[in-house]
């Protein structure tokens, strides 16, 4: 091997080197950050979720409020009709509303839409799964 070839070895063998150190390094860095947001995350995640003491504590507070009695309304669907067509129905007639078969069903607490669910029988009694909770804007 000549000079000239030996130094274009160790040319090239070094831009290897330092391409792969740059990339060590990059892949420190992005793990750094990586780890940085994840710690983040983490205590974001921390803050947002209360902790046993303070469910515990917000129960008791609450307590006060555990015996007022609540209405509780699962409506099936609705429907509009004229006081004379109303006053036309008797034993048998069936009344339209506006839902399907299947279709979730509304849950009020006190006249407030709190939740949607699903009918089902239970011991010979109607009852309702809640599907889905619904989350109101505090006023």
């Amino acid at each position: 091997m000549t000079d000239t070839e030996n130094n274009n070895e160790n040319t090239n063998s070094t831009e290897t080197d330092k391409k792969d150190n740059d990339s060590a390094i990059e892949k420190n860095l992005n793990l750094s950050e990586l780890e940085g947001s994840v710690a983040k995350e983490s205590m974001e995640t921390k803050q947002a979720e209360p902790s046993d003491d303070d469910e515990v504590r917000m129960a008791s507070e609450l307590e006060p409020v555990y015996e007022i009695p609540v209405q509780v309304s699962a409506v099936l669907g609705k429907t509009r009709m004229q006081v004379s067509d109303l006053l036309k129905l008797g034993q048998g007639a069936v009344v339209e509303l506006d839902r399907r078969v299947g279709e979730a069903i509304d849950i009020y607490v006190n006249n407030r839409l709190v939740a949607r669910g699903e009918v089902v029988v239970v011991e010979n009694k109607l009852g309702v799964t809640m599907t889905e909770i619904i989350k109101t804007e505090k006023s």
